[in-house]
């Protein structure tokens, strides 16, 4: 399997991992009797950890689609190389920092990993598209 797909499948257990985190942080935060209700009700906005998960899955959701499609592409095109290495390698470590630095509140630096995550997919539409 190429490294690119691995990253591919590594990327959904971070999606799952991102998933059970914000919406076990959301029912901490407002019961788990809202969670197994219809939610038709507003609520007012997430705050502390569970917002940034919560707003930290949504910037995944974001960026996953992307990644993907670029993955694939580089897989029916056969443009695997160094550039597509080094994107999916950088995509996975960008986004996992990304989710910790967001979860624990740290400014800046989160920055700095989602950079490092578009870096890695920048990376991918080069691959793609210089081959």
């Amino acid at each position: 399997m190429h490294i690119e797909l691995f990253v591919v499948c590594l990327s959904v257990i971070l999606g799952l991992v991102h998933i059970v985190l914000a919406s076990h942080s959301a029912s901490w935060q407002r019961g788990y009797k809202w969670t197994a209700s219809a939610r038709d009700e507003p609520v007012a906005p997430l705050t502390g950890a569970a917002g940034r998960l919560a707003r930290a899955l949504a910037n995944f959701i974001e960026t996953f689609p992307l990644f993907l499609a670029l993955v694939v592409v580089a897989h029916f095109t056969g443009s695997y190389g160094e550039l597509s290495k080094w994107g999916a390698l950088l995509y996975i470590a960008g986004r996992v920092a990304y989710l910790l630095l967001y979860a624990f509140g740290v400014y800046l630096v989160r920055s700095v990993a989602w950079n490092v995550a578009t870096a890695g997919i920048l990376l991918l539409i080069v691959s793609v598209l210089s081959h």
